[in-house]
């Protein structure tokens, strides 16, 4: 005989019945075969509820800054000693000499002024363009009305300075009164005025690619092939972020290829994806071009994921009602191009 029970088959029975026994989850007594048991569930609300132990992050005096602070100002000083020096001996030797040294000095402060402004306006400005990035997507996950029109207003603000968005900008203007959900009035100015600068940025970042793909194929040096890439991107990646309204300086094209390299590590990286190998495959690369024809179209590829990349850096709103550009299709564009160019 099999020890195992035998599966009960279906019965009805009164919770007032006798043979009906009542009992606890962890109860470990014997019951008879001939009982109904019945095990309450646990209320949700008796439930213990999980609390994150996680410690905040303690944040120490920050030396660092304090370093490099005092290291800038040591810097300063004996920079502006020196000079006060050079003018005092240029005084001392001859007058006229002076008064040009003077003269000198007061135009290169001026210049250092200036280029000191425009870095903390581009930064200020790509760091608008991130908080309503930011903004713009906890609108869309919250539905948030209120919130909604202000990240509108300030992208209409810096849509102001493209005189091609003038139609788009006046469309939304008209319309927004008419929208009631925050989500839907964040698509709505994704569809008017991301849409033609989206369009844009790909047509940049499918020149941009098939420029790399053929200078890398043809270059005879290897050194030359990196140095035109990284300018090839740097250049990408300015032109993308002043399509989308950012003004970026020296500073801010290191925090923005910073941001790409970090977008580009999380998102997969710069190795050549299946999807790329596919691509290759599918249409025959390997048969049909040379090894520096390859070469360069991959060169062209990694241009190109590395110009998708900056679109979602430096693009004021999140891809919601518009799809992303693909590196699929553009590599298609590319693939067709090589196609095109190869002997026949």
């Amino acid at each position: 005989m099999n020890d195992r029970s035998q599966p009960r088959r279906p019965a009805t029975f009164r919770l007032d019945d006798p043979g009906v026994v009542v009992t606890e989850a962890d109860e470990t007594s014997r019951i008879s075969r001939a009982t109904i048991q019945i095990t309450p569930e646990p209320d949700p609300a008796t439930l213990p509820v999980p609390i994150e132990t996680a410690l905040p992050a303690r944040r120490g005096f920050p030396w660092g800054a304090l370093f490099w602070s005092g290291v800038a100002g040591l810097t300063l000083l004996g920079t502006g000693l020196g000079v006060v020096r050079l003018i005092e001996d240029l005084f001392a030797r001859s007058e006229s000499l002076g008064f040009v040294g003077l003269a000198l000095a007061f135009v290169t402060t001026l210049a250092l002024a200036v280029v000191i402004g425009r870095e903390a306006f581009g930064l200020a400005r790509l760091a608008t363009i991130e908080k309503l990035h930011r903004r713009a997507a906890e609108v869309l996950a919250s539905d948030n009305r209120k919130e909604s029109r202000v990240v509108v207003q300030e992208l209409i603000a810096i849509a102001h300075q493209n005189p091609q968005l003038a139609r788009a900008r006046a469309t939304l203007e008209s319309h927004s009164g008419e929208i009631i959900d925050g989500a839907d009035m964040i698509r709505l100015a994704e569809r008017e005025l991301m849409s033609p600068l989206d369009a844009e940025a790909r047509r940049l970042v499918s020149s941009a690619a098939q420029r790399v793909s053929i200078v890398t194929a043809v270059s005879p040096r290897a050194l030359f092939d990196v140095l035109f890439v990284f300018v090839a991107s740097l250049r990408l990646i300015r032109q993308l972020a002043r399509l989308y309204g950012g003004r970026p300086g020296a500073l801010g094209m290191i925090r923005l290829l910073r941001h790409v390299i970090a977008h580009l590590a999380i998102t997969g990286g710069l190795a050549a994806s299946d999807s790329l190998v596919q691509q290759m495959l599918g249409h025959g690369i390997a048969a049909k071009l040379s090894q520096r024809l390859g070469e360069g179209m991959l060169n062209g590829l990694l241009t190109a994921r590395l110009g998708l990349a900056a679109i979602d850096v430096t693009r004021p709103l999140p891809f919601a009602a518009l799809p992303p550009p693909k590196l699929s299709d553009l590599a298609t564009d590319l693939l067709r191009r090589k196609e095109d160019e190869e002997p026949r």
